[in-house]
């Protein structure tokens, strides 16, 4: 896996429906493929020479990343927010965030609630915080200084205020917007390694990078509708459990390797991809874990019910604090869900296909 090119796209800019920056990031990082893209920003990216008439394995992740917009300008210069995608309020007051303006200038703030000096008794002991009593302060002192002189308008978009280090010595990556460019790396890293093999593999591989995933799996839909696939491979940034569990039930243990999900809210796995995707990884030695999840989505819940339904094979980088400003993720854990992806697909034939796809089942 490539760290450099990993950092580079969660420091892209592109919350739900305004996700132009981080398309522009992973095309640069996918030229020796054959790369279009639509009116909604989904990014697809194809092998060069593919041959039709094979199946085709599609390869998802999601581009866009939780953020805000500005709802309303105050009088007073302050900024009404509401969110684009889910984040749990108490963890945004005295966080920064960038806002990009309709110029493209890009304008820091502070998410601010009302300070302690302020409240009264009974705010002081029910502190209790909704976003409608979030703002972000700019530093200007009037709504006409937020207009004329930031340039900021309401519908501007935001995003967190974080840049991508790696601490090399523990391979522990920290940034934003893990869930999830990490999978965008994913996918980029998997192509890579099927690159040299593309002629000789028994499918099409095309990489989908799906926009607005955090407001309904919206780009999915569509991503699925064109790419038509036979297959398909979700790459998540995944939720790390392992500080909130016990050893024993923990399912997304950061450095403990790719999680393959068997379910969620979204959609249920199909077990005969699973039998094999662990078959492969236990063959090539490459550590994974299985999770059943209680809540939570996937763009697999809107792949897997297109056309007469698409096997999805849904497997997760763990990520601490995804959702928030700041995530933690192994680079191993990168490295194991692209390696996986990659050998799934080298040992796809004709009779594996039909037999995931239960072509077979009444024979």
């Amino acid at each position: 896996m490539d760290i450099k090119m990993f950092g580079q796209i969660t420091n892209a800019f592109g919350p739900s429906g305004f996700e132009e920056e981080a398309v522009r990031t992973v095309a640069g990082y996918c030229q020796k493929f054959e790369l279009e893209n639509d009116s909604m920003n989904n990014l697809y990216a194809r092998m060069p020479g593919a041959k039709e008439g094979k199946p085709v394995v599609q390869l998802d992740a999601h581009l866009d990343e939780c953020g805000f917009m500005v709802q309303s300008i105050r009088e007073n210069g302050s900024l009404g927010i509401l969110m684009l995608g889910g984040m749990v309020i108490t963890n945004l007051p005295a966080h920064t965030v960038w806002i990009r303006t309709r110029s493209g200038k890009l304008v820091k703030g502070i998410i601010t609630s009302k300070p302690i000096h302020f409240m009264n008794e009974s705010e002081r002991a029910n502190q209790s915080l909704s976003i409608e009593s979030l703002s972000v302060d700019i530093g200007a002192v009037s709504r006409e200084e937020v207009t004329d002189v930031f340039g900021v308008s309401i519908g501007d978009p935001m995003v967190p205020d974080v840049t991508f280090s790696y601490d090399e010595e523990h391979d522990l990556c920290f940034g934003k917007a893990f869930d999830n460019r990490a999978g965008c790396a994913c996918i980029i890293d998997t192509m890579n390694q099927l690159y040299e093999d593309r002629e000789r593999l028994a499918v099409n591989v095309v990489g989908a990078f799906a926009a607005q995933e955090e407001v309904g799996m919206r780009g999915a839909t569509v991503t699925s509708q064109v790419v038509k696939p036979d297959l398909a491979i979700v790459f998540e940034g995944s939720p790390s459990d392992d500080f909130y569990f016990s050893t024993a039930e923990t399912q997304g243990r950061m450095r403990g390797g790719v999680q393959i999900r068997l379910m969620d809210k979204s959609y249920i796995s199909n077990p005969l991809f699973i039998q094999y995707a662990e078959e492969v990884a236990k063959k090539y030695g490459i550590r994974y874990q299985e999770t059943v999840r209680r809540g939570g989505s996937t763009n697999a819940g809107k792949i897997s019910l297109t056309g007469k339904a698409v096997p999805v094979l849904v497997l997760g980088v763990p990520s601490r604090y995804v959702h928030t400003h700041y995530n933690f993720c192994a680079g191993a854990d990168l490295e194991a869900a692209a390696d996986l992806a990659a050998e799934v697909i080298r040992g796809l034939d004709i009779e594996r296909i039909q037999h995931i796809c239960r072509q077979d089942l009444l024979k």
